[in-house]
């Protein structure tokens, strides 16, 4: 029997996520030899079923909006008016294909660095086998992500049901998508189909949409979601699938309205989970939690100090930007002297509905909770002249700010340009230095949605204490 060929390197990546090619080239400058191992397609979730090809969507929906809602800007919308869904599919594809192949070539060139393409499992903690191949390096970094999960969702194994990948490989469009989810992923996906011409009924198991979010956005988001056509059932607590005539009867039991929700296709938008169960991470000695995340420290080393996890994998952050801070993090504390960690990171994320919903730090209940004394400033987009403008007045501004140190702790922007409006305040926000020394004097570009920050913070007032 022939001995079992051993190569080796400096580091292993697993996965070619966010941070693994990133973390790669580093590696590649530094002069080490990398291997990394995908088992799938370059570019995570972000690149292939994530923020590029839903981003393409959500692009494609706002257009179909503008030209069913023309008359709104005085202009005549053409009388033959539809959309081309399988255009609008091969543009996403298009745009994400190109992506990955950016990601491939961009890996493939790096020197010292050996793209293998097949499925990793560690046969102890400095060996993983990747088909017929043994892999051996002193350094290993897991980032394989995650992927849909369906908890507490009976009889999915009776009907077909899409996740967040299969919706965006249908040929039709459905006539009446029912989305089982009322958060992130569920409501861009029901916004976007609900634009692109189809029934759609979202059926969420708690009280009220975006349950981490504030009460006011949350209903806001409702009725700007409900004004355009689509139907909102919260309050379902036994959520069953069966098999209908028509397509998938859902069981709900909400405290009004029909028991059964009857739709064409279902999507099941209920949570993720981390791509760390066939890893063979025992065999390593790297403890996951009981959700199957790597527990990792502040600097994301593992239980096994050698062994890092970076982004989704590892429970802290679920965003395609917490995974590339993880790369910036592991990089500058490997390559530059730095001790740098998570625990420095601010919450930050938007959610791509139309108009977004941009956040930062706090929120007004996560505040509110703490007793600190704080102070809020509000503003409607109606009262935005940029909104106005581009004749999106949807949403508002609010702004947190503790009342002792004056420090900015929390923002929230629901509204047109929101995303890129918010950002403005990351650096003042991670300052924690006194918004009046670091929003002073500065001249903003009008008209924006972004010059009435400062304005908001003028009109601060206390925040009202937790009621009883």
């Amino acid at each position: 029997m022939s001995e079992v060929r051993i190569d080796s390197f400096d580091a292993i990546v697993i996965g070619a996520g966010q941070a693994g090619p990133a973390l790669a080239e580093r590696m590649s400058r530094a002069g080490w030899r990398v291997a990394v191992v995908e088992r799938s397609r370059v570019g995570g979730t972000c690149v292939n079923t994530g923020c590029i090809p839903t981003k393409a969507l959500v692009a494609s929906a706002h257009a179909a909006w503008v030209v069913r809602e023309a008359a709104r800007w005085g202009v005549r919308p053409p009388e033959h008016f539809g959309v081309d869904f399988q255009a609008v599919i091969a543009r996403k594809t298009r745009i994400s294909g190109q992506s990955r192949q950016n990601v491939e070539q961009w890996l493939r060139g790096m020197a010292g660095v050996e793209l293998v393409m097949g499925h990793a499992r560690f046969e102890d903690p400095h060996t993983v086998s990747v088909g017929d191949r043994r892999l051996r390096a002193e350094r290993f970094f897991i980032n394989v992500g995650g992927r849909p999960a369906q908890p507490g969702v009976e009889g999915l194994d009776s009907v077909p049901w899409l996740s967040n990948a299969s919706i965006m490989r249908l040929d039709a469009l459905p006539a009446h998508l029912v989305v089982v989810g009322g958060s992130y992923i569920g409501l861009e996906f029901a916004q976007m189909f609900r634009r692109f011409g189809s029934q759609v009924t979202v059926v969420q198991r708690g009280p009220r949409l975006v349950p981490r979010e504030d009460p006011d956005v949350a209903e806001a988001l409702r009725d700007l979601l409900e004004r355009e056509g689509l139907t909102i059932r919260t309050g379902a607590e036994c959520v069953k699938l069966a098999p209908a005539a028509e397509g998938v009867a859902v069981r709900v039991d909400c405290k009004t309205g029909e028991p059964e929700v009857r739709g064409s296709h279902v999507l099941i938008a209920t949570g993720r989970r981390p791509n760390t169960d066939d890893l063979g991470l025992d065999r390593a000695g790297v403890k996951v939690d009981e959700r199957g995340y790597i527990v990792v420290d502040d600097q994301l080393r593992s239980s096994v100090p050698h062994i890092r996890a970076l982004g989704d994998c590892n429970g802290r952050g679920a965003f395609t930007h917490t995974a590339w801070n993880d790369f910036e993090i592991t990089a500058a504390n490997l390559f530059e002297g730095a001790v740098r960690g998570v625990g420095d990171r601010l919450v930050t994320y938007a959610l791509y509905t139309d108009p977004p919903l941009a956040r930062i730090g706090l929120g007004e209940q996560e505040l509110r909770a703490s007793g600190r004394p704080a102070l809020i400033g509000t503003r409607p987009m109606t009262r935005v002249g940029r909104a106005v403008e581009k004749g999106e007045t949807e949403g508002f501004i609010k702004l947190l700010v503790d009342a002792e140190s004056r420090a900015i702790v929390g923002a929230t922007v629901l509204g047109v340009d929101g995303d890129e409006a918010v950002q403005s305040l990351l650096d003042v926000i991670a300052s924690k230095r006194p918004y009046t020394e670091v929003l002073s004097g500065g001249v903003r570009i009008h008209p924006t949605v972004s010059e009435l920050l400062p304005t908001v913070l003028q009109s601060l007032k206390p925040l009202a204490p937790p009621s009883a």
